[in-house]
């Protein structure tokens, strides 16, 4: 068993909107990402299934051309190799789950 403390998990700062946490486990990822209004994640994909969860603020996801507004307390799932982006309505927290591991992120 591994116990870990947010506070004590290292953040990088991807962009000056955007701030990532990542915890790897065998069989997958959790990040907690803290964004700013105005920020814009890009479309892209990957080979991960995603779950994101909206902790505080609010986030605009377009899923497989498909948008979704999710606030706090709110999750959707993003299946693998499906397109998405998003957009931060307002500064947010949420945290991203993905399985099999971000490799690309150790």
């Amino acid at each position: 068993m591994e116990i870990y403390r947010w506070s004590d998990v290292e953040k990088r700062k991807l962009d000056p909107f955007t701030t990532r946490q990542a915890i790897h486990g065998e069989s997958m990822t959790i990040a907690r990402f803290e964004v700013r209004k105005g920020s814009i994640l890009a479309e892209h994909s990957h080979h991960n299934e995603q779950f994101s969860t909206v902790q505080s603020g609010a986030i605009r996801f377009v899923i497989g051309g498909e948008p979704v507004t999710l606030r706090a307390g709110e999750s959707v799932r993003i299946p693998p190799h499906v397109p998405h982006s998003a957009e931060v309505l307002e500064d947010a927290v949420a945290i991203d789950t993905f399985s099999p591991p971000r490799d690309d992120w150790k």
